[in-house]
């Protein structure tokens, strides 16, 4: 392991940059206007200086969607990989990450109204007392794909690329709760990280998701450390964080220094309301939906993503071309892939690879032919293994524009 003690030269930039010209500035009083910029809307990414905004550690061919929260999407040639690397795996935040870091001085208290004992470990404490544990996990946002939601949907606008299946490794969050120790009315836990509130409001929480008891005891739920054998980088939760494969990622907290375990549905910020929820029902694009018709979203829908060729590409007739990519499934397996090249009047099956590990995405390949010249557009369907597939257009609308699982298409041209 590296980073013993992490400073956060990115971080520290940033905010040195945002003092004067950067998007901090955006909410200085020179923000002209400010008063009158809509509720839940993001600012428009700006530019800071004539160099392009680069994540510290982070490819820097990663599509930036804001700078304030640092979020930051992979696009689908950059996925590739069986296991992602690193620094290929997208940036979800919605706070500021903590400034400085010194993972020996690091604790997790774990507590609440359903734990038996309150317990406070450090992270020496973790990596001594625990086994430890290694699996790929497929982490997704709830909303990869908003930005195709119509009537559209307020948020950051994600493509596809809010996706990622490394190798992380921790101890099961499991053993620790038991060490704990739950009592019988025990449901949810919810969690808390050290993130800052962009408001700089000390006391005010980012956000404090959670999930039921039943998902937090599974095999390959992880208290994390480490991804691809590495420390975590800050942007994705140094030192430490939750890892639950298949959910959104916003169960998967970050900078974890806190869990609490609850004898009722956890109600931290962004539990409630609309986040992460879809309604209970479908209902006609743009219609309201009261809070109350809302149900919380847990495991991902089945989908699949192209990663070669690059969108755009330019073939020889007579070219074969063998296309591949990655599918998942949430909780699930993908049972079956397939490969269409006209505009899904027919489908070819393509080879599918098992998974790492439950909960981590699949590999895929299919030989192509095209027989003519011209314009083609290369989509992809996946099924999972209670027969759900990919549909061919956005799903069921839905007011934050979580879910959308359509089928990834990719332009080719034949001459």
């Amino acid at each position: 392991m590296k980073n013993k003690k992490k400073e956060l030269p990115g971080r520290r930039e940033f905010l040195k940059k945002g003092a004067t010209v950067g998007v901090g500035s955006l909410l200085l009083p020179s923000f002209v206007f400010g008063a009158s910029f809509p509720k839940g809307l993001i600012p428009i990414p700006w530019p800071e200086g004539e160099e392009p905004f680069v994540i510290d550690g982070k490819h820097q061919d990663l599509t930036i969607l804001n700078t304030r929260p640092v979020n930051a999407e992979t696009p689908p040639w950059l996925l590739d990989d069986p296991i992602t690397p690193t620094d290929r795996l997208f940036v979800r935040n919605n706070g500021l990450p903590p400034v400085e870091v010194n993972p020996d001085e690091w604790t997790l208290t774990i507590e609440g109204e359903s734990a038996t004992q309150k317990k406070t470990y450090t992270l020496a404490d973790l990596k001594a007392r625990f086994k430890t544990y290694s699996y790929q996990l497929t982490l997704e946002c709830g909303g990869n794909g908003r930005s195709e939601f119509n009537p559209p949907a307020k948020g950051n606008q994600w493509t596809t690329g809010a996706v990622g299946c490394p190798k992380w490794t921790g101890v099961r969050l499991k053993d620790v709760l038991e060490d704990v120790g739950l009592k019988p009315d025990a449901v949810y836990l919810g969690y808390y990280g050290a993130d800052t509130h962009l408001s700089g409001d000390p006391d005010k929480v980012v956000i404090s998701r959670g999930v039921p008891i039943s998902k937090a005891m599974e095999e390959e739920s992880l208290i994390a450390w480490a991804i691809n054998d590495e420390d975590l980088p800050l942007m994705n939760g140094y030192p430490l964080r939750l890892m639950f494969g298949g959910w959104p990622a916003s169960t998967s907290g970050k900078w974890l220094n806190r869990i609490v375990i609850r004898n009722k549905i956890h109600d931290g910020p962004k539990m409630g309301g609309k986040s992460y929820r879809i309604p209970c029902e479908s209902v006609a694009p743009g219609q309201e939906v009261k809070d109350e018709d809302m149900c919380i979203i847990e495991s991902m829908p089945v989908k699949s993503l192209i990663t070669y060729p690059k969108s755009g590409g330019v073939l020889t007739k007579s070219h074969e071309v063998t296309v591949r990519g990655q599918a998942w499934a949430g909780d699930l397996e993908v049972k079956s892939m397939e490969v269409s090249i006209d505009f899904g009047t027919t489908w070819k099956t393509a080879d599918l690879k098992p998974p790492a590990n439950r909960l981590a995405w699949q590999q895929w390949s299919c030989a192509l032919k095209f027989p003519d010249k011209g314009y083609y557009e290369v989509w992809a369907r996946a099924t999972d293994s209670e027969g759900k597939s990919q549909p061919m257009v956005v799903p069921g609308w839905n007011p934050k524009g979580y879910l959308n699982n359509a089928c990834h298409r990719i332009a080719l041209k034949v001459q």
